[in-house]
């Protein structure tokens, strides 16, 4: 009879844990660009706390005929940040660190994901 009890208690908390969902996780942190706006000049961009594994297209450089890439990314996230050189996460890649993983102006993005 407790054997029946204890495999009912099992089961049910094993199909409590199958139901509950999962909290969104993404990386905490900042991560920090520098684009060029319409009128030539330099901003700065960031990403707070941005989620992990979705591709985020940075809007000040998502237009590759009308826009320069971004440069200079900074990951000061706990993730690992892939910046690509094209919109949608497609073209060459790169991996930053998490916490001080930096690139000079030399490395041009337009997408990044975090891993």
């Amino acid at each position: 009879m407790r054997l029946r009890h204890t495999l009912a208690a099992a089961a049910g908390a094993a199909l409590l844990l199958l139901t509950v969902p999962g909290a969104a996780h993404g990386a905490e942190g900042d991560f920090r660009y520098t684009f060029i706006n319409s009128t030539g000049e330099e901003g700065q961009a960031t990403l707070h706390d941005p989620a992990s594994g979705e591709c985020i297209t940075l809007p000040e450089a998502a237009v590759e005929y009308t826009q320069p890439p971004a440069h200079s990314p900074k990951n000061r996230t706990d993730g690992y940040a892939i910046v690509f050189t094209n919109a949608d996460c497609t073209g060459d890649q790169f991996t930053l660190r998490p916490h001080t993983g930096g690139a000079s102006e030399r490395l041009k993005l337009r997408s990044v994901v975090f891993v």
